[in-house]
Order: structure tokens, then sequence, then C-alpha cells
């Protein structure tokens, strides 16, 4: 697999000199960059897509334990303390190591090389499922198969999902979540999400009019918070 990009969080600068010391001497890890508390991080990941965190638990603001848990199920930490009351809580957020400080570039180099393990199981996993093209949903005390190629976009209403069919007048209806939708079941190459009560089939766009897209008789309304994603996803796609 590829380098594992990284970010090192520590409010003691010689703990981020000597972590940035280690990452660079390991050949799989790439140093995305150093912060020196959880806000800077967060900026960070904001920009810059990082797999990996060498976090620090006790930090002033918010400490490593509370940041962990804002972290996408993508990205992993390795925590980094001088306390080893923290473990047991560590492990409860599951992060991949603990490595207690002071430690050596070995100690280093093995809980490095078990985020490596993980990233690669879960790599090998991804290849290896096939991709369903359809899925069962609950409606209405019958499971019903979906077409994914058929969905044209899922509306979400209070605590159900409209899932909208291509040629079908009247929507299925089920009580689930559409972010469950968004997260868990939708191939994110073919469906996006576009307004918070909105995910779309990419392949079934016909007009893009102002801050609308326009599939079959269907306006949607392009959300602020969701402008960039479908503005780059169109750049990709525009002649």
């Amino acid at each position: 697999m590829n380098k594992l990009t990284c970010l090192i969080v520590d409010d003691e600068p010689l703990a981020l000199d000597l972590i940035e010391r280690y990452v660079r001497q390991t050949p799989f890890l790439e140093l995305a960059g150093k912060c020196a508390n959880a806000f800077e991080a967060m900026e960070k990941l904001h920009e810059t897509p990082v797999q990996l965190i060498f976090l620090d638990i006790q930090m002033p603001g918010l400490n490593g334990l509370a940041f962990s848990r804002t972290l996408s199920k993508e990205q992993r930490v390795i925590f980094t303390t001088a306390f080893e009351k923290y473990a047991l809580d560590g492990y409860k957020v599951e992060a991949l190591d603990f490595l207690l400080k002071p430690f050596n570039y070995e100690e280093f180099l093995k809980a490095a090389n078990k985020a490596r393990e993980w990233f690669e199981l879960v790599s090998r996993s991804q290849e290896a499922a096939p991709v369903a093209d359809y899925i069962f949903v609950r409606s209405a005390y019958k499971q019903v198969k979906v077409l994914l190629k058929d969905i044209v976009c899922i509306e979400g209403v209070k605590d159900y999902v409209k899932i909208w069919l291509d040629k079908e007048p009247v929507p299925i209806m089920s009580l689930m979540s559409l972010k469950s939708f968004e997260e868990e079941i939708l191939p994110p190459a073919a469906f996006m999400r576009v307004h918070r009560s909105y995910i779309i089939a990419l392949d079934k766009i016909q007009f893009v009019e102002r801050s609308q897209v326009i599939i079959n008789d269907l306006r949607i309304t392009i959300g602020e918070p969701y402008k960039e994603q479908f503005q780059n996803y169109l750049s990709g796609k525009t002649l």
C-alpha cells in the first residue's frame, strides 16, 4: 500500500520534534504536519487528508481523548502520553496503540507497524468485498429489493427516507436515517449528499441550473455546506 499520511499533535515542542524525527525515519510514514493543540489539528484536518494521528492526551483546551471522539472512522490514533493511567481510556476509544513517554524509536516503530498492518487489512478487505448492486429496505412490513442503478435520489423526512426511483411516480418510504444511507449503504463514487435532506445519484443529473440540480421532475437545491464538494465533482466532469 502507499505511505500512511500522519499528523502529530502535542503541546510539548520537544515531543513534537522527537516524533517528527521518528516519522521521517520511517519509510512507510509521510508527515502531513504537526500541531500544538487539538484546535490547530482540527484546522489541519479540514485542509489535509490524514490517516494516522500521533496524539498527546493532556493538552490545554481540548484533551486528546475528547478530540479523538470527533475524528472520522477512517482516521486512527496512536496516543502518546506521559501518564499510564490513560491507557484504558485510550483503548476505549479504539486507539491502535498507546506509547508511554519517554519512548524510543523501537517502541515507536512497533506502534507504527501495527497501524500499517491495520490499514493494509482494511484495504484488502475492501478490495475483496464485492460491491452489491442492490439493497433491501423495509417498507410497509415488507423487505423491498431496490436496484442501486434505479435510485434517483433519497430524501430525508424526519425519521424516514423517501427513495425516489427512476420511472416510478411514488417513492418507497422506509424508517431509516439519511445519514445511515450516506455512510453505510451507498457507494460514495455514485452518490453525493447535496442538501441536508437529499442524496442524489450522480449519473441521474440532467441539468445544473444556478444552485439547483434537476433530475426528472425534481429540483433539488444544493445546500451551502455541500457546494464546494459538488463544484469539485462538477469541475472534473465539465468540458
